[in-house]
């Protein structure tokens, strides 16, 4: 398995082991649990949290096949299609983009608050057991701190992906990964590496 976390200049990342380590283990729990990956940002980190999301829900790094069982149960309500749902359907880790549901989050903004675009979805689709992912080059993001707390709510486990200082969002994570930069650009250049290293580690784990 590739190791992004070190393939950036000067393996300025490797102090992040311990914590990526931890978040991937405890995504790793999670999905052995039936649990489910929520993931937020804003900007550029919205942009991350879609990134992320389709690397857990298709095949990232390794093939995903069904099984015969899968197929035949396909075969046995798919008619012709069958044969190209059997071969093309892959296995997902369950995770979803809380910055793609454009009605659900304008009309938060517009009827209830607009910090509360995230939050909103966090108490309407978490469960205990679920990971948040959230996503702050700050750290200081008012509707990502929202998010986490209403997570936290819920008996979610928080795993935050920020800056070098990780802003008020490290006292609410329970994993909090922080880079070494105060540049906005360097950290999401940063936090790249990370995020691929986890999806291709908790793949490896379960379709290797």
């Amino acid at each position: 398995m590739t190791n992004y976390l070190h393939q950036t200049p000067n393996s300025r990342l490797a102090g992040c082991d311990a914590q990526v380590a931890h978040a991937i283990a405890a995504l790793i729990t999670c999905y052995e649990r039936n649990g489910k990956l929520l993931v937020c940002g804003n900007g550029g980190s919205a942009a991350d949290a879609e990134h992320i999301v389709g690397e857990m829900m298709k095949g990232f790094c390794l093939p995903r096949c069904l099984s015969d069982t899968d197929k035949a149960q396909l075969a046995s309500v798919a008619g012709d299609d069958a044969k190209l749902l059997g071969t093309k359907l892959q296995y997902g880790l369950a995770a979803l983009s809380l910055v793609s549901h454009s009605a659900l989050m304008t009309a938060t903004a517009n009827d209830q608050d607009g910090q509360l675009i995230f939050a909103q979805q966090v108490w309407g689709l978490g469960q205990a057991g679920d990971i948040l992912l959230a996503i702050s080059t700050s750290g200081n993001s008012q509707n990502i701190l929202l998010a986490a707390k209403t997570a936290r709510a819920k008996n979610m486990l928080v795993i935050g992906l920020t800056g070098l200082t990780g802003g008020k969002l490290v006292g609410l994570c329970d994993i909090a990964i922080t880079v070494p930069s105060n540049n906005v650009a360097q950290i999401q250049e940063m936090h790249l590496p990370i995020y691929h290293h986890i999806c291709a580690s908790v793949e490896a784990h379960f379709f290797a």
